[in-house]
């Protein structure tokens, strides 16, 4: 990967904007090609490459006295959160016994991940989901993804955003707005089959 370096960090944590971004791991099922860690070691200044991966005790221990110091609670990094489900839900719970409010970017393969429905879990532990669509078709996905799971991945993370707003997640897809606006029509009218709402985010270079 062009601009990656072998440096590896214990960043668990990291903040942006009024929100603290959690960082469970370097895995990712898919291997986008737009993706910052294709070409840089850090995101905002922050080193996200992990040297391990957290224990959900190490990451609680991490989180402020004061709770609603943060606006939300991200579990976003240069990884798939989904893959450390159990450390996620772990963390997600504590957080939310607190009175925090929580949310997940995720590629929306978790059910193909663990090959089971997981939206049941989430749904007592997640305030918010937000899943990249990225593309219009399923060729396109994966062409622009390149998700483990292939073509299937496309289908799979549209039932499972359907599946996480059925249990009252504020769930939405986003996309960014490079892909032009007949993509974009095209994912809304996706969005809406779905029973959730598209966010159009502007592309960071």
């Amino acid at each position: 990967m062009n601009g990656q370096t072998n440096e590896r960090y214990e960043n668990f944590t990291y903040e942006l904007g009024d929100s603290l971004y959690i960082n469970l791991t370097s895995r990712c099922t898919n291997d986008c090609t737009f993706c910052v860690r294709n070409e840089k070691a850090d995101y905002f200044g922050h080193k996200l490459w992990l040297a391990r991966e957290p224990e959900a005790a190490e990451v609680i221990a991490r989180l402020p006295d004061d709770i609603r110091r943060y606006k939300e609670y991200v579990f976003c990094g240069f990884g798939e959160p989904t893959i450390r489900l159990g450390t996620l839900l772990e963390v997600a719970k504590a957080i939310k016994a607190r009175g925090g409010v929580t949310r997940i970017n995720t590629n929306g393969q978790a059910n193909l991940i663990h090959k089971r429905d997981v939206t049941g879990e989430l749904a007592g532990a997640i305030d918010k989901i937000n899943v990249s669509l990225n593309e219009a078709t399923a060729a396109a996905y994966a062409a622009l993804c390149r998700p483990a799971f292939g073509e299937a991945a496309f289908a799979a993370l549209q039932e499972f955003a359907k599946k996480c707003a059925a249990r009252g997640i504020e769930t939405w897809f986003s996309v960014v707005d490079v892909i032009g606006a007949e993509k974009i029509a095209l994912c809304r009218e996706i969005a809406r089959r779905c029973g959730v709402t598209l966010r159009v985010r502007p592309y960071i270079e």
